[in-house]
């Protein structure tokens, strides 16, 4: 088994981290550039900077606050929110940003996750896929059935923050993204994402399986033991999370020797 990851994930909403649930009610946490040193003293593996309107408000992601970010910070940082040309991915990376993250944007265009990839190296492209479970076809009749059906025609991408179900089959999605160049994949179960009851370990499972580049998975951790349980049941390669270490819940070391006496590998 490889090294797993552990990466804090900073929500941003005008120029403050916040953390709300499903992408909604949220609540201040603090100034982006301390929280990330903070988070680079305890040995967090890298950085996830998420603009979390910039999309759905139709404008760019916030430079300043990136560049302030980067400059405190000693590990990767990926950076998403607002991104829709090679252009603003030329900007964000040249602020300080290490690797970029697109959602919507490449929903909307799947050709700039290629150009990405050629201009800049598929290293630094991740494809962020929020999904969210709807009724199965062959349930549906009229009436939605009480449990969510597993079939994977189940699970959906969902856009500008949670807010847009695109109707796209999220495991061919993710197929797609890696053959257009994608080098990584941010999963988010929109199911699970700030409930803390766990992570998606069936979609993460499903979608990780389905690609061979890395799967960060994201959405729904809410103890020691669902680092321990997505790593064990799934090949993500990464764990997120940001309540749990913005809150001092958990911290970044707590994390890694846990999991070391749980005997999965981490750096």
């Amino acid at each position: 088994m490889l090294a797993k990851r552990i990466i804090p994930c900073l929500d941003i909403n005008n120029g403050r981290v916040v953390k709300g649930t499903k992408f909604i009610h949220l609540r201040d946490v603090g100034d982006p550039a301390s929280i990330a040193k903070e988070y680079n003293a305890q040995g967090a593996d890298e950085i996830v900077f998420l603009d979390i309107t910039a999309s759905s408000e139709g404008r760019g992601t916030l430079l300043d606050v990136i560049e302030r970010t980067a400059s405190e910070v000693f590990l990767p940082v990926t950076v998403g929110g607002g991104i829709r040309t090679t252009d603003d991915i030329k900007e964000i990376l040249r602020v300080g940003a290490d690797k970029i993250s697109v959602n919507s944007a490449a929903v909307k265009d799947e050709t700039l996750v290629s150009r990405a990839a050629d201009m800049f190296g598929s290293q630094c492209v991740v494809v962020a896929i929020d999904v969210k479970r709807v009724p199965s076809k062959n349930e549906y009749n009229g009436v939605f059935p009480s449990d969510f059906g597993t079939d994977i025609d189940d699970f959906h991408v969902v856009i500008h923050g949670g807010r847009t179900d695109t109707g796209i089959n999220a495991v061919e999605w993710a197929k797609r993204v890696e053959k257009l160049g994608a080098g990584e994949i941010l999963l988010t179960s929109m199911d699970t994402d700030g409930v803390k009851k766990g992570f998606d370990i069936e979609i993460t499972k499903i979608i990780s399986d389905a690609v061979s580049i890395p799967v960060i998975a994201s959405g729904g951790c809410g103890s020691l033991e669902d680092f321990r349980d997505v790593f064990r049941e799934t090949d993500a390669s990464a764990a997120l999370a940001a309540s749990l270490f913005h809150f001092g819940e958990l911290s970044v070391p707590q994390v890694k020797n846990y999991l070391k006496e749980q005997e999965i590998p981490v750096r």
